[in-house]
């Protein structure tokens, strides 16, 4: 029997057995099991061979509040309760930071019990700097503020993290061609699944790459740190300005000097800039 309190506890993002002993332990004993979706929760229990008979309580953004006053009443009664989400660690994009600050507002006893991170796993896959990273969370559904977004994190010197879904990945990807264009990108998914996939290129690169092959499953992209050896540029910009006065061919060139983009790509880029 473990101490009432909040047990905030990894569960596996593809492959079951990345679920540790310790994890199974705390779940094991947990008198109350606060999940995104008790369906997956129960799920995941059978798979595991735990008790799917348990409390399950369904804890999500737009009952965030309420939940938390509820389970925060609970563990004062000396109750344990284990906090999951459908995958992963929890409160990575998921909720969960206010019942942690409630609990310390509270003085109730917290435990973090650590595991798999989609974050973490696609960093280790990708290939590319690790030292310093910033996880910025899912991109937006609109054109306008995927752009606004990557305007904003353009000039920080680090790695940067994102979560994509399948359906918009490659759409997103023609976006951020044009802003982060001349720097190496890795597309991981199916993390720890039998199909997973991690694979560089430029964002131009993976946008046609995944248009042909649309992808399936959980996606993270992880985008290099601003380049040294050559100015980041706005190459849809420049392609614009050249283009009003020049050809198509002397304005990738033009640009590609400026850039580390390849100049068939940046070609590419103007004639569909030219179409639209």
């Amino acid at each position: 029997m473990q101490i009432g309190g909040l047990y905030i506890v990894a569960t596996p993002i593809g492959n079951i057995e990345d679920i540790s002993i310790r994890a199974k332990r705390v779940l094991n004993n947990a008198d109350i099991i606060a999940c995104e979706d008790t369906r997956m929760a129960k799920k995941l229990f059978s798979l595991l061979g735990l008790d799917t008979q348990k409390n399950f309580i369904c804890y999500e953004d737009h009952r965030e509040d309420k939940i938390s006053e509820i389970l925060i009443q609970k563990m004062q009664n000396g109750l344990s309760v284990a906090l999951i989400s459908d995958a992963g660690s929890p409160l990575i994009s998921d909720p969960g930071y206010k019942l942690v600050k409630l609990c310390r507002q509270n003085n109730l006893h917290i435990e973090t019990i650590p595991g798999a991170c989609a974050v973490i796993s696609a960093l280790q896959l990708s290939g590319l700097p690790t030292n310093r990273f910033m996880f910025a969370g899912f991109i937006p559904n609109k054109t306008k503020a995927k752009t606004d977004l990557f305007e904003e994190l353009k000039d920080i010197n680090t790695t940067l993290v994102f979560y994509e879904t399948a359906p918009r990945l490659a759409e997103t990807l023609q976006v951020m061609s044009t802003i982060f264009a001349s720097r190496q990108l890795s597309v991981v998914r199916e993390i720890t699944k039998i199909h997973e996939e991690s694979i560089n290129g430029t964002a131009l690169e993976l946008a046609k790459y995944y248009l042909q092959n649309p992808p399936k499953g959980e996606i993270v992209i992880v985008v290099e740190p601003p380049l040294e050896d050559k100015k980041e540029i706005d190459v849809h910009s420049e392609l614009l300005k050249r283009l009003k006065t020049m050809s198509l061919k002397e304005a990738a060139k033009e640009v590609s000097a400026l850039s580390n983009m390849k100049k068939s790509d940046i070609y590419e880029l103007g004639l569909k800039l030219k179409n639209e």
